[in-house]
């Protein structure tokens, strides 16, 4: 077995007779109720990430959840009884964020490209924030806001110098359809301090995804409370809000180690204890948004042995489902050379390996490859086959139509209790019944 699945099952699941457990459910009897392929979510590891994370944070910090990681209704329900808020990145998640409960000032609009369609949909509902990505969009949602009769909460995306950039996926330091860069900040912010319809409320900074080194993280907060005190000094006055954006990652392949939480909160500890003292920080709220870091360990993807063939001397196993359920295990989603989750037979924990295989998907293309190259023990039809750091951008974030299989069900455990919190077939979370993102989408066309 896989030596990072074996870590992962024992830190987080269990395994029981050799076959792995979530919240204390042996995942036979989880297929046998619900089938395969399926995505399954453990709520006692979201807590235990979530807590990790408020431990290694000051205590001035508050929490937005990346609704993009995972929209599922149970995802966001539980965290928002944690006392989160969501950060949304569409009208569509804006949606989803009001239908799981979360009250619309607690909810913070980020990405470009937004339309005129979606900004008129928030701010008819009164947004918590929206942070402004370019100065069109600026324009766009004070335009928006006189015409609504209201003053619109915002702030400033900014794209970093580039010694603030870092992780596996940089967005800072060099162009990017992200944010106002930093050498234009000042101008930007003089035209929304100017206009009566934006309520300036700070600053937005994100510079990278999937970020394992600690150093990098306080470098980057301590870039970005330089760019704050500048901005309050420019202003006149402490900012409200400054929000560091996400960028905590997961530890996915065989070289990777996980980010050093203790480390973290001692660096963080040390650059935040002048805060308290700092007039340009008086009564400002400091945020985080993470996704990936708080609900990817927590789920797993499960699909069944259903062929097992050799082709010129390769054994292939092929589940029944594969990268149009998971785009990202396949190596489709970002990775310039395919590696491989972290991943077993789900039933065969404790047996040897004993074969060198390919696990592929069902779809018509070579790009279906789940694992390359990977020791498993002796396969047989019907057995399980288990992909773990699959709660983040794993469903999410694939082409669930492609060649038109149902989607796969998504499972919620809580305290050993199963609960089916979307059915097999059902795609996202449907904007049916919507009539208000329904007259933005069609407005959105139209323009």
């Amino acid at each position: 077995m896989d030596q990072r699945a074996r870590a992962l099952a024992e830190k987080h699941f269990g395994i029981s007779r050799g076959e792995l457990l979530v919240g204390g459910i042996p995942v036979t009897a989880l297929v046998g109720k619900y089938g395969t392929p399926a995505f399954i979510y453990d709520r006692k590891v979201l807590d235990e990430k979530l807590d990790a994370l408020r431990r290694a944070l000051p205590p001035q910090f508050s929490i937005c959840y990346s609704v993009k990681a995972n929209p599922n209704p149970a995802v966001l329900r539980h965290i928002l009884s944690r006392d989160c808020g969501l950060e949304i990145a569409s009208a569509g998640e804006f949606c989803q964020a009001i239908r799981a409960g979360c009250p619309a000032e607690r909810i913070l609009f980020a990405g470009p490209g937004k339309t005129e369609a979606e900004l008129e949909l928030v701010l008819s509902q009164g947004i918590g924030e929206i942070h402004v990505e370019s100065i069109t969009e600026a324009k766009r949602i004070s335009e928006i806001s006189r015409r609504l009769g209201v003053r619109a909460n915002v702030a400033i995306r900014v794209n970093p110098a580039g010694e603030a950039e870092g992780g596996a996926m940089r967005m800072g330091g060099r162009p990017a359809p992200f944010g106002v860069d930093e050498e234009i900040l000042d101008g930007v912010l003089d035209l929304v301090l100017a206009d009566p319809s934006l309520e300036f409320r700070g600053i937005h900074l994100f510079t990278g995804s999937q970020i394992l080194d600690s150093s990098v993280l306080v470098s980057q907060y301590r870039h970005g409370l330089g760019i704050a005190r500048r901005v309050a000094q420019r202003r006149g006055q402490p900012l409200r809000a400054v929000d560091f954006g996400g960028g905590l990652g997961i530890p996915y392949f065989a070289h990777e180690s996980e980010l050093d939480l203790a480390s973290l909160r001692a660096g963080l500890a040390e650059l935040f204890a002048p805060i308290e003292t700092d007039p340009a920080f008086t009564g400002t709220k400091f945020l985080v948004e993470p996704g990936r870091f708080l609900v990817g360990e927590a789920g797993i993807y499960l699909a069944r042995v259903n062929d097992i063939k050799v082709s010129r001397g390769k054994k292939f196993l092929i589940l029944d489902g594969g990268m149009n359920h998971h785009l990202a295990a396949s190596g489709n989603l970002g990775q310039t050379i395919k590696r491989n989750y972290p991943m077993a037979l789900a039933n065969k924990l404790d047996a040897p390996p004993e074969e060198f295989v390919d696990v592929v998907g069902p779809l018509c293309t070579p790009l279906d490859t789940l694992a390359r190259g990977v020791t498993l023990p002796r396969a047989e039809i019907g057995d399980l086959f288990v992909i773990f750091q699959s709660g983040a951008y794993a469903r999410s974030a694939s082409p669930l139509g492609f060649l038109s299989h149902p989607a796969p069900p998504e499972i919620w455990i809580d305290a050993g209790h199963d609960e089916l919190v979307r059915p097999r077939g059902q795609q996202e979370i449907s904007h049916r019944g919507n009539p208000e993102f329904h007259t933005a989408n069609a407005a959105s066309i139209k323009g």
